[in-house]
């Protein structure tokens, strides 16, 4: 019966298919760049004498498009949307030859982003009328048997751990509409809790290849054969490749969990407190599986494209691909005759805040901004002796990517800055595999400095203000600007050690990570605490610092 509807499926539906799948092929056999990006040159060169006034021009629009955002003068959508319209203005007026056409202004676009977006929203549109969101949630409240700090661990580990072998931005889709859901049930505000997934997922992504955006491109431009193709055979043999990801940013990453959990339990200390009792037989009965059969199609359909997703950096199959052919495959296997109800889970105004912030970003890389940064970065670096060089440009290059990302989208900022990073390398005589290192740290973990910083920041307030729950620009930078220069702190000391004192750190400082979290773990459950408080416990560290001042103060 069902194979018979399936096959009596309207003859468009299948010419939609054939397209996407032919589409597909054509990018697996000419793309060279898996992480996607405004690959296409549409031969921009700005007149001669201007000297650096495009770059001032540009800059006062960045500023004046945070401005809009950061007061909410105007919705973060409209900001962007007339700081890429003012940014094309200048650009034109200071490019060689004639405007530029809407069709080359839409190149500026990152369409491997927005197709990845589009192909995941029409899933988890069609997903969430199976009912399993509220299925997870109803699970994820009983293994925390009601106690709020523990619902926020396990939430945040699950998003950490899923945006490490996922993406932070697929992670944040499937899991923003689960916490909505439990935070209704619970009569809790589910603001700080997405802000914190979503710090975790950032997090969660820096530690692997796949993990997020700036990590694939990362891959896939500082390869072995891409660096070769740039012109520096000389520096080929430090390409990265998929394992070194994990090996080298993974006890970093690992590292930053539990302070960052305590962080987040002293910021949100009154929100994450106390106990939420419900019946939990009445929770399943109410919030259980609606749709088996459809469930089960769609969820097959979801695991072929999350292994997609992990087949990428063996068969460079662009990801957008993978999600907007899983996108249409699961529109044709499931039992809906209409596509308003899958699509009504689209985010379009995310889509059209990231069109507008990909043309503001890609206009101020034409007008110079972006490689003006990467000056001022070497010659910063050139600033220092030779001894001190090659620790000064680990420091430089992670502290100016982390914030340069906070405040400008980390994937335009990456891959402007992998070619800044190559020539640092050659003309300065540094190794190469640290200096992409700190780039991806900077990079990963910057994002949680502001909420434009990252894909997933953007994904999630979008989702979060459609459910009736706006998270401002001011909310989230007040817990994710203190938490990224706290990760970013920690991670100058793992590279100051690993890569300029000894390499033999990088494993003291694994074992330090896993220890201090079976320490902190078993002495918070010594004092009677729950095991996610034991977590955080910080009650021995608090009484240090009175006895530490009053020896002080008796000296």
């Amino acid at each position: 019966m069902r194979a018979n509807h399936i096959l009596n499926r309207h003859p468009s539906q299948w010419i939609a298919l054939l397209a996407l799948v032919v589409a597909g092929m054509m990018s697996f056999i000419t793309s060279s760049n898996a992480g996607g990006g405004a690959a296409v040159d549409i031969g921009i060169t700005l007149k001669e004498g201007l000297g650096n006034e495009p770059v001032w021009v540009g800059l006062g629009i960045l500023i004046f498009v945070y401005a809009m955002i950061i007061t909410e003068v105007v919705h973060r959508t409209l900001a962007a949307a007339v700081g890429g319209l003012a940014a094309i203005f200048a650009l034109n007026h200071y490019k060689v030859g004639g405007a530029l056409t809407l069709a080359e202004t839409t190149t500026l676009i990152e369409w491997e982003t927005i197709g990845l977006l589009l192909g995941m929203m029409v899933m988890v549109g069609i997903i969430s009328h199976t009912g399993v969101f509220e299925w997870f949630a109803v699970q994820a409240y009983k293994k925390s048997n009601g106690n709020v700090w523990t619902l926020v661990v396990i939430l945040c580990s699950v998003t950490a751990v899923l945006s490490a072998f996922l993406d932070n931005v697929t992670t944040m889709l499937l899991l923003t509409p689960v916490t909505i859901q439990l935070a209704r049930v619970l009569d809790l505000n589910p603001i700080p809790l997405l802000i914190s997934e979503v710090l975790f997922s950032n997090i969660g992504g820096a530690a692997t290849m796949i993990g997020d955006p700036p990590n694939i491109i990362i891959g896939s431009m500082m390869s072995e054969s891409a660096i070769e193709k740039a012109g520096y055979s000389n520096l080929a043999s430090d390409g990265v490749a998929f394992n070194d990801f994990i090996i080298e940013l993974a006890p970093g990453i690992l590292l930053t969990i539990v302070p960052t959990f305590m962080m987040l339990k002293w910021m949100y200390a009154e929100e994450f407190s106390g106990e939420r009792i419900r019946d939990v037989e009445e929770l399943e009965a109410k919030y259980g599986v609606k749709d088996a059969k459809m469930l089960k199609a769609s969820g097959t359909i979801l695991g072929l494209v999350i292994l997609g997703f992990f087949l990428n950096p063996i068969l460079h199959i662009p990801v957008s691909w993978v999600a907007l052919i899983g996108a249409v495959v699961m529109l044709l296997v499931t039992e809906r005759h209409h596509l308003e109800e899958p699509l009504e889970k689209v985010e379009w105004t995310t889509l059209i805040f990231f069109a507008g912030l990909f043309v503001l970003i890609h206009s101020l890389q034409h007008l110079g901004v972006i490689s003006w940064i990467g000056d001022q970065v070497e010659s910063a670096i050139s600033y220092f002796s030779a001894e001190y060089q090659f620790v000064a440009a680990l420091v430089i290059i992670l502290w100016v990517s982390a914030i340069a990302s906070a405040f400008i989208d980390n994937i335009p900022y990456t891959i402007t800055m992998i070619p800044v990073v190559l020539q640092i390398s050659d003309s300065l005589g540094l190794d190469l595999g640290p200096l992409i290192w700190a780039l991806a740290f900077g990079a990963c973990l910057g994002g949680n400095g502001t909420l434009i910083g990252a894909s997933a920041n953007v994904v999630t307030a979008g989702m979060s203000e459609e459910a009736g729950y706006p998270i401002s620009f001011n909310e989230f930078f007040r817990a994710g600007f203190p938490v990224m220069l706290m990760t970013v702190t920690i991670i100058t000391g793992y590279i100051v050690m690993v890569y300029w004192v000894a390499e033999a750190w990088k494993w003291i400082f694994l074992a330090i990570a896993l220890l201090g979290i079976v320490w902190q773990y078993y002495n918070g459950k010594s004092k009677g605490k729950n095991w996610a408080e034991a977590l955080v416990d910080s009650e021995s560290i608090l009484k240090m610092i009175p006895e530490s001042l009053s020896k002080e103060q008796e000296e």
